[in-house]
């Protein structure tokens, strides 16, 4: 698998990247170890968790198929902190939360550092200095080799990555920014994306299969979907949801046009275009089962030709007005 730099840095990452969303909930441990074989064999390299991800399972999960299966060497493990697992969702990015979480994360990983530690999202009552700060200390520590956050807006990221790059000899540069990015989610495109390809740090696509949406199996008018699949599963059918509406069924339709084409499948062709926009270093897919990632690695060998990526940005294209676009021309 081709290797891409992240961001600005000289970390080298696989250009598909392994989710655990799941894990510990719809993917247990026999089946992670298969995932986790299946992508290294492959050349992949990139895996990504959270401390929150089964309150800790896919943490414990992800350390243990490490020891038994793959070196530990061969791997770019990325996590993240500042979730708070309450009925609120709340955000936690004090100094003392986010330092003791990398912690608890280190020991269920089974290891004494992470290639990534990314802050899970913006917390907008703690300080964002004090948040970096942790950053910054987890890396001199040598707890993180590289940082990066997740879930920041457009002027949240630009603020964060220039303090970062304020003083260079003492604090670290952001290499990566996690957001949800695909042809049926292209809000990044309006202000983060721009902001990442400005100040040089990497953006990692989660969910660009359009939670799924984008692989053909679910339409609005036959919800929820194959038995066993995210739309059929109570815990995740609104996961799902609100990429069934008319607007969605004409990116599927046009996505599936565009595959019968090219003699390929809706998952390559979609995750083909997420994978060569500017600035994306390597999308994260969350299968459940080996013969799922199997079919998402496949889209390695494709390449989308302009006329396919042009016909598949016109139909999924977003509204930007003011201020988004140049204002003399409106």
């Amino acid at each position: 698998m081709e290797q891409r730099h992240l961001g600005r840095t000289g970390l080298r990452v696989s250009r598909i990247g392994l989710g655990t969303l799941t894990w510990g909930r719809g993917t247990d441990e026999h089946d992670a170890a298969e995932l986790v074989k299946t992508f290294w064999e492959a050349g992949g390299s990139l895996v990504d968790t959270a401390d929150v991800y089964a309150d800790g399972e896919a943490e414990y999960l992800l350390g243990r198929i490490v020891d038994r299966l793959v070196p530990r060497e061969d791997l770019v493990i990325a996590t993240k902190a500042g979730s708070v697992p309450d009925p609120q969702r709340r955000f936690d990015g004090s100094r003392g939360h986010l330092l003791g979480a990398l912690d608890a994360s280190l020991h269920r990983l089974g290891t004494d550092h992470v290639d990534l530690w990314q802050v899970h999202a913006f917390d907008p009552l703690t300080p964002l200095d004090e948040t970096l700060q942790a950053l910054d200390i987890a890396v001199t520590t040598g707890r993180a080799r590289y940082a990066g956050v997740s879930n920041f807006s457009g002027w949240q990221l630009a603020k964060a990555a220039t303090w970062q790059l304020a003083l260079p000899a003492g604090r670290t540069r952001l290499a990566s920014t996690q957001m949800e990015y695909s042809l049926l989610q292209r809000g990044v495109e309006r202000e983060v994306l721009p902001a990442a390809l400005d100040l040089g740090v990497g953006l990692l696509p989660s969910s660009p299969l359009g939670r799924g949406v984008l692989t053909g199996k679910y339409r609005q008018a036959a919800p929820p979907g194959p038995p066993g699949s995210r739309g059929a599963s109570e815990q995740l059918a609104g996961f799902v949801a609100p990429y069934l509406d008319d607007a969605g069924d004409r990116v599927v339709d046009a996505l599936t046009t565009a595959a019968d084409g090219l003699a390929a499948t809706p998952l390559q062709v979609a995750l083909a275009w997420v994978r060569d926009r500017p600035g994306v270093c390597a999308p994260l897919v969350g299968p459940r089962t080996a013969e799922q990632l199997a079919a998402a690695l496949s889209a390695e060998a494709l390449t989308l030709p302009d006329e396919i990526c042009q016909a598949l940005d016109d139909v999924s294209a977003p509204v930007h007005r003011y201020p988004d676009q140049d204002w003399s021309t409106l």
